[in-house]
């Protein structure tokens, strides 16, 4: 027998199929970490890249990724806020804003999760709060999106960004002004432009010719952010990359390397396709775990099934979309009523699963009830080997993703 081993929350979604039917694993190569996370940070913030240059300032925010995105935060914020000492900045003048974009703003409770604890013995974090109004509207990007972004990042005088750069389902990749450009906005300014995901050019692995992420880099001029630190991660979650200066300066390096470490050709689409965000944090709710179907798609057959692995502790991850999709009986449904209503946070989600499912079988294994798992319009299954027993099959074989967020499968 061949065991098919999976990540699933934070532990592993384990099945056995016979050993006549093929699997493949289909993972990115393996890429050796940086060494020292301290040092290689240390020396990126010292040689920083572009034009941006070291300097004192009244006040500083750093934007920070929340629970949901794995960014070693503890890694990277020791020598962040060493290098400010060193320019004279007193710990006071600095404020974190964890981004949260429109998920429920953390917790002061929960900061623990994400940020090390001398940090937030030493440092003000706040959580943003989209729907709380205290924004800065600074107009429209020549997208036609509205931009309005946290009062207390906007006014501070040296504004930071810290995360990784990654496949990203529509934006190409994440990284650079993002956390801000969106993890800090408005939810006129999320909507803006999440309505460009409909674009033909707004496509996994892409940077220059995106429009979503154009848009992005648009809004994170109009903010004015400074300075951007961010990281290349492995299939471990180690740091192989450090890179800072200037936020375009670190993305022009970055995606090339994230590409890189990403991308995998493929001859024949599969039968089946296992796929799994990576585990927790990733899997964390449903609006977090979609991104491992849309690179699933990518690589199953027509008709053919891909069963998504994700634990979903924390169910849907948003009362919009749950409300929105549970008033539909179907993904062609959902399909047609998105299409007449226009661009929404939240219903987007549902409108992301069925453009990606509609032709093939969608099976679900997570910790979801039954109830929750039908209102989403999504077939559950009790466990991998179920789900595999269900699965249809032609001889195709089965292609396994276990880190499918961060991987870019496609056909050659």
């Amino acid at each position: 027998m061949t065991t098919i081993r999976v990540p699933y929350g934070r532990t592993f979604a384990v099945a056995e199929v016979s050993d006549d039917v093929v699997v493949d694993v289909i993972e990115v190569p393996q890429v050796e970490p940086a060494g020292d996370p301290a040092t290689a940070t240390r020396k990126a913030l010292s040689d920083p890249l572009g034009g941006f240059t070291w300097r004192g300032a009244t006040s500083v925010a750093i934007a920070i990724n929340d629970k949901t995105r794995p960014v070693p935060h503890h890694q990277l914020l020791p020598s962040l806020v060493e290098r400010f000492a060193e320019a004279g900045i007193p710990d006071e003048a600095i404020t974190f804003y964890v981004a949260v974009g429109l998920h429920e703003p953390m917790a002061d409770s929960e900061f623990a999760e994400i940020v090390p604890e001398e940090i937030l013995a030493r440092y003000r974090v706040v959580s943003h709060d989209a729907g709380s109004g205290d924004l800065v509207d600074l107009g429209e990007t020549s997208r036609g999106s509205p931009v309005t972004v946290n009062r207390g990042f906007m006014e501070s005088d040296l504004k930071v960004v810290v995360g990784t750069i990654e496949p990203h389902q529509f934006a190409g990749f994440s990284g650079g002004v993002k956390s801000a450009a969106i993890g800090l906005a408005g939810p006129r300014t999320i909507n803006g432009n999440h309505t460009l995901m409909t674009h033909d050019d707004s496509r996994i692995g892409t940077y220059e010719t995106n429009p979503a992420r154009q848009d992005i880099e648009e809004i994170g001029r109009m903010i004015g952010i400074d300075l951007a630190l961010n990281v290349l991660l492995n299939s471990e979650r180690e740091i192989v990359e450090v890179l800072a200066g200037d936020p375009v300066a670190v993305m022009e390096a970055g995606t090339p390397l994230a590409r890189r470490y990403s991308q995998v050709g493929l001859a024949e689409p599969y039968d089946v396709v296992v796929t799994s965000p990576g585990g927790h944090p990733k899997d964390i709710n449903v609006y977090q775990a979609q991104k491992a179907i849309s690179s699933a798609a990518a690589v199953v057959r027509p008709g053919g099934t891909i069963v998504l692995t994700a634990a979903c502790p924390e169910g849907s991850g948003s009362a919009t979309y749950e409300q929105w999709v549970s008033n539909h009986t179907s993904h062609e449904a959902v399909l047609e009523a998105f299409r007449n209503e226009g661009f929404r946070i939240g219903p987007h989600k549902a409108f992301q699963i069925a453009r990606d499912t509609v032709e093939v079988q969608l099976l679900v294994v997570s910790d979801m009830p039954d109830e929750l798992t039908d209102r989403l319009l999504l077939t559950a299954a009790a466990n991998l080997q179920s789900a595999l027993g269900e699965a249809a099959s032609t001889g195709a074989g089965i292609a396994v993703l276990p880190h499918a967020s961060t991987t870019i499968p496609y056909l050659h």
